[in-house]
């Protein structure tokens, strides 16, 4: 019989010999992907170079930063520029404007589109279902800049306004309303606005998941008397159930990333309290005012929120058995 130290030593042998095999099978799998491994290089070198490299400027939120000098002259503060980011009426305001918009935003733009991918999942007609497709998917194509400027010449506080007109012609108000004028108004504009404009891109995932659930499903509902109510209940809306979370999880890391274009090209003295987003801020403390030590602090602040609410989104949902990024 062999000893205990015989025994180890070939226990060890077999060890090495599988992880040298699965070292020569990896290296296999490389040498066949070769060609994918180099088509994904540029996008990998993409993200390197403007995602991480640019994170050294990170450290002016650390610094008394001043462009004519070193970078090992600089007169580092620590964490006085986040001190005063809190102690700022102007940046409180400016983040409870970037979390209302982007609610309201992702609200919307959630429910609009799982209500549209149910209607059109629904749709047998081939002819209407691809006319409502393209004529929701085309507004995604265009700039923010463009969308801002059609909603402007919409929301025209005058007689000439289209929105205005319409309402006029159909006796619904008595006279125009400033539309751009009113704070009460703006933030659902970016709402709807954000609807109008991606609600048709955002219904792809959801088809995309809907095509996955299995056709007998709904056969059987059919036998067992089901309408179709009782079908979208029952079938469809749980049949995408992961997709839904999966893109709550999501949109959970950009909170604080309200859409930029639009409250700063539709912005006027009027609504400027409730207009000035973060992003907003960062532009206005950067370029404007020369503070690029409070102006980087502010937007480290919004990634790390970011980063951390899809962290708590991922631990959500993994504490409650449902679907999770990681």
């Amino acid at each position: 019989m062999k000893t205990k130290k015989e025994a180890d030593s070939v226990k060890d042998k077999a060890t090495t010999e599988l992880i040298n095999l699965n070292k020569k099978s990896k290296l296999k799998l490389l040498g066949k992907q070769k060609m994918l491994i180099l088509m994904s290089l540029p996008f990998v070198l993409y993200i390197i170079l403007f995602r991480y490299v640019p994170l050294w400027g990170w450290t002016m939120a650390f610094q008394d930063y001043k462009p004519y000098k070193s970078f090992s002259q600089q007169d580092w503060v620590g964490f006085k520029w986040f001190v005063e980011l809190f102690k700022q009426k102007e940046f409180l305001l400016s983040l409870r404007n970037t979390i209302g918009m982007s609610l309201i935003s992702t609200a919307l733009g959630y429910i609009t589109a799982i209500i549209l991918a149910v209607f059109m999942n629904e749709v047998r007609f081939i002819g209407v279902k691809r006319f409502v497709q393209t004529v929701s998917y085309l507004p995604h194509f265009l700039s923010w800049v463009i969308v801002t400027g059609l909603v402007a010449n919409v929301l025209v506080g005058d007689k000439t306004g289209i929105l205005n007109s319409i309402l006029l012609g159909l006796h619904l108000i008595d006279e125009p309303i400033q539309w751009l004028a009113k704070q009460s108004y703006f933030w659902h504009i970016i709402g709807w606005t954000y609807v109008w404009k991606e609600v048709g891109w955002n219904t792809i995932v959801y088809l995309g998941a809907m095509t996955a659930i299995d056709p007998c499903l709904y056969e059987a509902a059919q036998i067992d008397g089901c309408g179709r109510l009782r079908k979208i209940w029952h079938i469809t809306l749980p049949g995408i159930k992961a997709t839904i979370i999966i893109m709550m999880i999501m949109s959970a890391g950009h909170i604080l990333d309200a859409n930029f274009e639009m409250p700063y090209l539709l912005q006027n003295g009027m609504i400027q309290d409730v207009a000035e987003t973060i992003d907003i801020y960062v532009l206005k403390y950067g370029f404007k005012l020369s503070r690029y030590g409070l102006a980087t602090a502010a937007g480290i602040f919004k990634n790390a929120v970011n980063i951390l609410l899809l962290i708590l989104a991922n631990t959500i949902a993994k504490k409650s058995g449902e679907e999770r990024l990681i």
